[in-house]
């Protein structure tokens, strides 16, 4: 039996992909994070399948309830939010299936920034103003960041920065960044993306913080640093520009 890892998306229950909805609903058993993943989607699993909220539980707990199901023959879901590909703590329960020889599979889902770019209704690469996208965090009670990974050395890069779990230190991200991008920069907050209550602001490294504030915004949301955000003048891209030459179809007028 397998264990399935399944990116439920970033909120919205129809936003999870066909392929993990096809996974959840052959699965025996689900285990969900309950503070993040819909509700809804658990009417796409099995009408008698055993349903576990993870959200109390620690890694021994989570691995045990893993084990014991592929050891009673059950396929396994395990639902996160947004995409397994980044901050999800995957990487820690694989590595304890490998040591328990339990076999998985991945399924990715819509992470995040996606969701939030979409509300933004913004592309986050654009030419010439900025191609380089960096998804990152903040290091409070969390697990600290890496050398050479803090906000400072980072915003030196002037790439695009999506923030997650770093709300709540809004305003440490802004005096971080500040000398970099300077007080200009455009900067947004999207909340709850994708979902009913979403809730979207748009600003500037100068009044982005007192808009957080203002909100209550202090969790599950993204902030995005950068001048991408607002850019309106810039050059079609090469793929689709009308000045790049391209190959007369077979019958077409031009056509040999």
């Amino acid at each position: 039996m397998t264990v399935y890892f399944i990116g439920a998306g970033p909120g919205a229950a129809d936003l999870i992909t066909v392929r993990g909805a096809r996974t959840l609903a052959r699965c025996r058993v689900c285990l969900y994070a309950g503070s993040l993943v819909p509700r809804e989607l658990l009417a796409e699993c099995p009408p008698d399948a055993r349903l576990v909220d993870t959200a109390q539980l620690d890694l021994d707990r989570i691995t045990a309830e893993l084990v014991a199901a592929h050891e009673a023959g059950h396929d396994v879901a395990r639902l996160h939010s947004g995409d397994p590909s980044v901050f999800s703590a995957v990487a820690e329960q694989m590595r304890r299936l490998d040591a328990a020889g339990v076999p998985y599979d991945v399924v990715p889902g819509v992470p995040a920034f996606a969701a939030a770019a979409a509300a933004l209704k913004r592309e986050l690469t654009i030419p010439t103003v900025g191609q380089t996208v960096i998804l990152t965090r903040v290091a409070q009670q969390a697990t600290p960041m890496p050398d050479g990974e803090d906000l400072a050395a980072l915003g030196r890069s002037g790439a695009l920065l999506v923030l997650h779990l770093a709300a709540r230190y809004v305003d440490r991200v802004v005096a971080e960044l500040l000398p970099h991008y300077g007080a200009d920069c455009p900067a947004a907050v999207v909340a709850m993306a994708s979902r009913a209550d979403e809730l979207v602001l748009r600003g500037t490294l100068d009044d982005i913080a007192t808009q957080v504030k203002t909100a209550g915004v202090i969790r599950t949301a993204v902030i995005i640093v950068g001048r991408t955000l607002a850019a309106a003048q810039f050059p079609d891209s090469h793929l689709y520009s009308t000045a790049r030459p391209r190959p007369c179809a077979p019958g077409s007028p031009a056509a040999p």
